[in-house]
């Protein structure tokens, strides 16, 4: 075996996992997602658009939210109208109870210019701390959409756009793992439970943690258990929907955050999730090395009213995580 770092392929399965869906790349649904109402909103994947190629010469708008949940992400307007909203039409979502489904649109003029229009929204629209109907916007203009949502809109060059779309990145993502950092989960994790107790709409929590991690470290050094870490990561990034969120929440423990996802759904992937880490082999210098996950899932209707909270949905998963790593590991663990 070179000294090159490889995947292996999944070794088949004689359990109740299909062998064909895991270890490579997929966009298909994992099994009972198909009946789940499709989402409502976009995810980061969906709204973070193409980096434009360095030799690129070339100007374009762009919208960042500088106020409000997921501050600092941007969105290119590189399209003749622009929605803004937190209904399904809405091209930028904007997380706000104040803002409405369809609240404004910026179109482009034939000669170029960039104009806001509200789209007879419950609470206004604002440029510059004034309520307008229609307006022309200006590099630099703030644009206010409910109660806690401030964008900046800008005309950037090429250059600038390319590094407002790289430092998001950084400021949201794990650096080893490329999955979505704690604070960027806390912060989701608010907006996702917000959304779920206004539209009745299910959200589970799937919390899961490498079983002996120490031993990886230990055994086969720090440089192994990076590897280690890094291609699981990469391997449930690949099973998980576009709308959900995986983040790492600390060392070597994650989360999947699936919206509308029923309790039993949620318990079935989880399994799934456990039995494709179980298949993986992690090539790592000249050693090949396997690892197991303990999985614990809570879902949002099992809280009472009053625990419906982050702290609430994440104390009942970790719970059932450490469950799961006292009954034996290398098991899911719901109830």
């Amino acid at each position: 075996m070179t000294q090159e770092r490889k995947r292996v392929s999944d070794s088949p399965s004689t359990g109740s996992v299909p062998p064909e869906s895991e270890g490579r790349a997929t966009t298909e649904a994992p099994p009972g997602f198909a009946e789940e109402e499709a989402t409502t909103r976009q995810s980061a994947e969906t709204l973070v658009l193409a980096v434009p190629s360095p030799g690129a010469h070339r100007t374009s708008a762009q919208l960042t939210i500088i106020a409000g949940p997921n501050a600092g992400r941007s969105h290119s307007l590189n399209r003749g109208e622009t929605v803004l909203g937190r209904g399904r039409e809405a091209h930028v979502f904007v997380d706000d109870a104040g803002a409405s489904r369809a609240h404004a649109r910026i179109v482009v003029t034939e000669d170029g210019r960039y104009v806001i229009e509200d789209l007879k929204s419950r609470n206004g629209t604002f440029v510059g701390g004034r309520r307008v109907e229609r307006a022309e916007l200006k590099s630099g203009d703030r644009i206010a959409i409910g109660s806690g949502v401030t964008l900046s809109f800008a005309i950037l060059d090429a250059q600038a756009e390319r590094m407002a779309h790289q430092l998001y990145e950084s400021s949201v993502r794990d650096a080893l793992t490329r999955a979505y950092n704690r604070r960027y989960l806390v912060e989701r994790l608010g907006s996702e439970i917000a959304y779920a107790r206004r539209h009745a709409a299910p959200l589970s929590l799937i919390m899961f943690d490498l079983d002996h991690f120490k031993r990886v470290n230990d055994t086969f050094g720090h440089v192994a258990g990076d590897d280690v870490l890094r291609d699981v990561a990469a391997l449930v990034s690949r099973m998980i929907r576009t709308e959900d969120v995986f983040a790492r929440y600390g060392g070597e423990e994650f989360v999947v955050l699936a919206r509308g996802i029923e309790h039993g759904n949620a318990g079935r992937f989880a399994e799934r999730l456990r039995a494709a880490v179980q298949r993986l082999e992690v090539c790592t210098g000249s050693q090949v090395v396997t690892v197991t996950i303990s999985v614990g899932y809570a879902s949002l209707d099992e809280l009472g009213e009053g625990q419906r909270t982050p702290e609430g949905l994440v104390r009942l998963a970790d719970a059932r995580l450490y469950g799961a790593k006292s009954a034996g590991r290398n098991r899911a663990h719901g109830e």
